[in-house]
């Protein structure tokens, strides 16, 4: 197993691993984006409710959340592990003087903006999926069967003006962040290419724009909607 450690410890090894976690969260983020689509379904919520009972009870969905947290954390460390090693390897005058003509700025603030997106899903957890697990949610039935009313919870949430706020700037900020991983994590994969890196490039462009604003729009509906 040396031959795993040196490779997990290795620069190429570390950009892997961030690689793969990344397009997985992107597949996350996509699903996620998808299923909380039905809280435009204006049905109050009982689309939404069904969705997300589904989500926490069917064992696959379950073990993909387990992925997915094994994701998140191991994007982190390795991201922290990367910057500091990076940091330690590069003059500082060189640095200073040539970034912003090599790099854009998103490349250049990864660490700032996983950072930022960091503390707010954590905010976000405890906000809904910590409430889902084991708050005090109401119950509302369909067809005869019980559902944890997790629309009702969304709405309070979101007839908050600065939880609204708060949300519209985080996706802003997943928009950045998203703008140079999708096409980096493609990149470190050597899926880049003459012929489709363009394509590639171009979808990467779409995504960080379509899904952070299909994100923020959602509070923003809600809330707009209450004050009608």
């Amino acid at each position: 197993m040396s031959w795993v450690k040196k490779t997990l410890s290795s620069t190429l090894g570390r950009k892997l691993i961030m690689a793969l976690t990344g397009l997985f969260l992107i597949l996350f983020l996509t699903g996620h984006v998808s299923g909380n689509m039905l809280l435009f379904k204006g049905d109050g919520g009982e689309a939404f409710n069904i969705y997300a009972k589904f989500m926490t009870t069917n064992p696959i969905v379950k073990l993909l959340s387990y992925v997915t947290y094994i994701s998140v954390i191991g994007h982190v460390i390795y991201s922290i592990l990367l910057f500091r090693q990076n940091k330690s390897a590069r003059p500082i005058g060189y640095a200073e003087s040539r970034a912003s003509t090599n790099s854009s700025a998103a490349s250049r603030n990864m660490g700032i903006l996983g950072t930022i997106i960091l503390v707010f899903l954590a905010g976000h957890m405890y906000s809904f999926w910590f409430q889902m697990h084991w708050g005090d949610v109401p119950l509302v039935t369909y067809e005869g069967e019980e559902y944890k009313n997790l629309y009702s919870v969304v709405q309070v949430a979101f007839q908050q003006t600065w939880m609204v706020g708060l949300y519209v700037v985080a996706m802003a900020f997943l928009a950045f962040h998203l703008s140079h991983g999708f096409a980096s994590a493609f990149q470190t994969l050597g899926l880049s290419h003459k012929k489709y890196s363009p394509a590639i490039q171009f979808v990467g462009r779409v995504y960080c724009i379509l899904v952070p604003v299909l994100f923020a729009s959602m509070p923003l509906y809600i809330y707009f909607t209450s004050l009608s």
